[in-house]
């Protein structure tokens, strides 16, 4: 069992940056496939980013393809999503999670942070 704590977020002002991080702990790190997932107010939790055990891959939901970036730190057990360019749909709790399966879209993920606030005002 991996937990993960989500920090970072808060508020910004639309075409701001924000950089939000997950810290992992228990077991390997570098042995899970890590991923950004986003639920906005009344909205279905949605896919943002994931990132491969190695951070040689990275995938990216289209709406946030050049804005937004997922990196990890395996020697810190930490993954982060810079967010640029922010926009007021961006607005939402941003979740981290952990699999321990690897390949492209649509692994299934099994461990889950609590969740950080990013609310993007104009």
């Amino acid at each position: 069992q991996v937990q993960l704590v989500e920090s970072g977020g808060g508020l910004v002002q639309a075409g701001g940056s924000l950089r939000l991080s997950c810290a992992a702990s228990g077991r390997s790190f570098s042995g899970y496939t890590m991923g950004w997932f986003r639920q906005a107010p009344g909205k279905e939790r949605e896919f943002v980013a994931q990132i491969s055990r190695t951070g040689a891959s990275t995938w990216y939901e289209d709406s946030v393809k050049g804005r937004f970036t997922i990196s990890r730190d395996n020697a810190g057990n930490t993954a982060y999503l810079q967010m640029n360019s922010l926009k007021l749909e961006d607005t939402a709790v941003y979740y981290c999670a952990a699999t321990r399966a690897f390949g492209g879209r649509g692994i299934n993920y099994d461990y889950w942070g609590h969740g950080t606030q990013v609310t993007v005002s104009s």
